[in-house]
Parts: C-alpha cells; sequence; structure tokens
C-alpha cells in the first residue's frame, strides 16, 4: 500500500470525501461502485467493484471456445480492465487497463467492426496491442447498464472481419449479459 499523505475527516453522515486527484488517477466516477474491506490492522480499503470478475471463470470458458471454433483472438473486459484472453498472448494482456477509445465505447454502448485503417479502429487496451489488423466489438449489457465489453481480433494481414463476427460477438456479450443477470 502506498500513502498519498493526504487525510480526510468523516462527516457527521458517516462519509469521508476521496480527492480529486485520486478520484481521476483511479478513474472513479459519480455512481462508481466500490467494494469495502477490512483487515485485522483495522486498515480500510475501497477498491472498485465489477460485476464481471464473478463471470471471469466462465467467461474464460467461453472466450476459449469462441477462440477454437474462430480462430481469432478473443477479448472479454469489464468496464476497467481485460479480464479473460484467448487465442493471443494471455500475460500480455489479461489485467491490462482498457483504451479510452475502449472505455467510450461501452459507455455508449456502441458495436464497432473495423479494420486497422479504418477511423473506427482501437486498440482494446491502453497499451497498444501489436499485429492486430481487425476487430468486432460489442458492449454488454446487464439490467439497463454496460459492464463490459467482447472482441474479436484478427491477426490476418488480410483478414477483414465481417457481419458474421458481428453477430457471434454480440450474442456472446448478450449471453455474458444474461449469465449476470441471473
Amino acid at each position: 500500500m502506498k500513502a498519498t499523505g493526504i487525510v480526510r475527516r468523516i462527516d457527521d453522515l458517516g462519509r469521508v470525501v476521496i480527492p480529486k486527484e485520486i478520484r481521476r488517477t483511479l478513474r472513479l466516477r459519480e455512481g462508481t461502485p466500490l467494494e469495502i474491506f477490512t483487515d485485522r490492522e483495522g486498515e480500510i480499503i475501497l477498491k472498485k467493484y465489477s460485476p464481471m470478475v464473478e463471470l471471469t471463470a466462465f467467461a474464460s470458458q467461453y472466450a476459449e471456445a469462441m477462440a477454437q471454433s474462430t480462430g481469432l483472438m478473443v477479448c472479454i473486459t469489464d468496464r476497467d480492465q481485460v479480464i479473460s484472453v484467448a487465442g493471443g498472448p494471455k500475460k500480455d494482456v489479461i489485467g491490462k487497463p482498457i483504451s479510452k477509445q475502449l472505455e467510450a465505447a461501452v459507455g455508449e454502448r456502441e458495436t464497432v467492426l473495423a479494420g486497422r485503417e479504418e477511423k473506427a479502429f482501437f486498440s482494446m487496451t491502453a497499451d497498444e496491442m501489436e499485429g492486430i489488423t481487425a476487430m468486432a466489438m460489442a458492449p454488454i449489457i446487464c439490467e439497463g447498464d454496460a459492464i463490459g465489453s467482447v472482441a474479436l481480433l484478427s491477426r490476418d494481414a488480410k483478414g477483414k472481419l465481417g457481419d458474421p463476427e458481428m453477430k457471434l460477438v454480440t450474442t456472446a456479450a448478450g449471453f455474458l449479459g444474461r449469465q449476470m443477470e441471473s
């Protein structure tokens, strides 16, 4: 744990204000759910809550099945990071923060089908993913909230993704969203 040097008092309603600099750095916005942990030393730990964490094992199996059937790389994300990867380098991608463009697309509930040369194309992670030539991405919607995304990524130089891949990611995103609701 890293000390920030910032001290805050609890108000009469039991609230503590998280400083703007920390909220900006951790991408905490109004309404962001936080999970509260305590330990034996009396520390309170606030952690961004991701409902997708509950589905990580299931999402990983789903991604593996999609990657095997399509031969493409599959990424499943929550609103902050990549939670599952199949058909590509897992350790290079899993747990990485998602890109601002992906965050915006998920927030706007946009589906994306684009090749590298197209304006709509963007990297899934904040760091550029090398060798990706095309993508099909759909947001995961659960109870009206966009909670993540499913993407198929091609590394084929001539590879162009089309309507079948878009339908596949849309179906996968819909399925994962319904799994979260049940």
